[in-house]
């Protein structure tokens, strides 16, 4: 039974602080996602103004790293090839069954990407 006992409890703890974090992996993604959603909607309104529809990258930044600040995660907001936003995020859960061994939090990254409208034609 002293044997029994600490192997049922790994077992356990595998599984249930196993999926936590395959949870938070998927609400750091799509907390990612979401992000970079947010900023692709910030479009460029003096452009918009004269027949053209583009994002402003700057307030693309901006929107996505306030849509994570809302949401209490830390995260970066890129640019890249000035058509693409990413947005990483990093989630910090505790553990139930690992604080027993020493390990009382995980940690989890996730990623999203949004392209950004550039082109005149695109609408």
């Amino acid at each position: 039974m002293a044997v029994l006992v600490p192997g049922l409890l790994l077992i356990i703890g595998l599984a249930v602080d196993g999926g936590a974090k395959v949870q938070a992996t998927q609400r750091a993604n799509a907390l990612a996602d979401e992000a970079a959603r947010a900023g692709g909607q910030a479009i460029d309104r003096s452009a918009a103004l004269a027949g053209e529809v583009r994002v402003d990258t700057a307030a693309a930044v901006a929107a996505a790293q306030a849509y994570l600040d809302r949401s209490d995660v830390r995260g970066t907001v890129t640019v890249i090839d000035a058509d693409t936003l990413s947005v990483t995020t990093t989630i910090t859960e505790p553990t139930i069954f690992f604080g027993l061994i020493g390990i009382t939090t995980m940690t989890v990254d996730g990623s999203g990407t949004a392209d950004l409208v550039t082109d005149p034609a695109v609408n």
